[in-house]
């Protein structure tokens, strides 16, 4: 680690002081950044979100018990931060998806909107600005989820190239079988924030794919928005790898084989039962097709699956679906 990326700079410190000046006539964003040994990278991520071109925003950090210097990073921030728009707690330490939703979860987060961050990634300056400029206009009472496109970068910041484009319609019936939306680039409205607290702590395979399944559940907007708004940075220590290369992909598909497509449904079908309360009529009816066609022999089982309507994005992955299907792997 070089000595830029082990102590913040003088400059570093003055642009986060010179760009807080809050903005109350904005709406407020809520960052919800978690964090866990990420000192490497951590204050070209913070960098990033002191420079978005929407300024009213508050930080919230979520720590799980870090060794490195993460928690000297965050506490120098903070006090360069506007007083009292830098948060930092302590993580339920079980994994990225829990500390995610704790932050998510926790009620004493007021704000407008809510977007998810993680610690190795550059923001793009207008990220914020063009997912509220798609929030914005859907009415207070339906839940919203923006989401984005990533452009891959390596531990030196050289791009390695885009995400798949996604380009068939964000819905339940693709939610149940694929998340569209790193959580990286995910902001939501209050509607969906609150949709999530009525869900509560879940088991899930990941907070970014259970906020897509309930959000387009309970029958909100979803926009994916082909343009990258995040650098989302990949290197060994990556839980969740980008899919942008067909290595990675191959990869994706022997897994499948191996079952683990299986039980991830397994965890998110569970925790959308005891949430179904929340979803629609018609996506309640979706997903009592998929869970019932999931455990039947092979030909009610294609024909059930082709009655629930689910799909992936590519073609690859349309593959891997029907394959996943064929072999009992769903």
């Amino acid at each position: 680690m070089s000595v830029a990326q082990a102590k913040i700079t003088n400059d570093s410190l003055g642009e986060l002081s010179a760009n807080r000046s809050t903005n109350y006539s904005q709406p407020l964003v809520a960052v919800l950044l978690c964090t866990y040994n990420g000192d490497n990278f951590l204050t070209e991520q913070l960098d990033s979100i002191a420079s978005q071109t929407h300024k009213n925003l508050d930080l919230w950090t979520s720590d799980d018990d870090s060794q490195d210097k993460t928690q000297n990073i965050l506490e120098e921030y903070q006090s360069s931060w506007t007083e009292n728009h830098f948060s930092i707690c302590c993580g339920p330490q079980q994994g990225f998806a829990e500390n995610f939703l704790s932050l998510i979860c926790n009620s004493a987060i007021k704000a407008d909107y809510f977007a998810c961050s993680d610690q190795d990634d550059i923001w793009e300056p207008d990220k914020l600005e063009r997912a509220l400029a798609k929030l914005s206009d859907v009415p207070s009472n339906v839940p919203a989820l923006y989401c984005s496109r990533t452009t891959a970068i390596d531990k030196h910041g050289h791009q390695l190239g885009l995400s798949p484009l996604f380009q068939k319609p964000p819905s339940f019936a693709n939610a149940l079988v694929q998340n569209i939306g790193g959580g990286n680039t995910m902001v939501m409205n209050q509607a969906a924030r609150e949709l999530l607290l009525c869900a509560g702590s879940q088991a899930v395979v990941s907070h970014d794919w259970w906020i897509y399944l309930l959000v387009s559940g309970a029958g909100g907007k979803v926009f994916y928005d082909a343009t990258p708004s995040v650098q989302y940075r990949q290197h060994d220590n990556n839980l969740v790898g980008s899919n942008t290369s067909w290595l990675s992909r191959s990869h994706r598909i022997r897994l499948l084989l191996q079952g683990r497509f299986r039980r991830w449904n397994t965890i998110n079908t569970q925790s959308l039962i005891q949430n179904r309360n929340l979803l629609t009529l018609e996506n309640q009816r979706t997903l009592d097709i998929f869970c019932s066609a999931r455990d039947r022999y092979l030909i009610p089982r294609l024909l059930g699956m082709w009655k629930s309507g689910i799909y992936r994005q590519t073609r690859l992955e349309t593959l891997g679906l029907v394959i996943a299907t064929v072999f009992k792997k769903i």
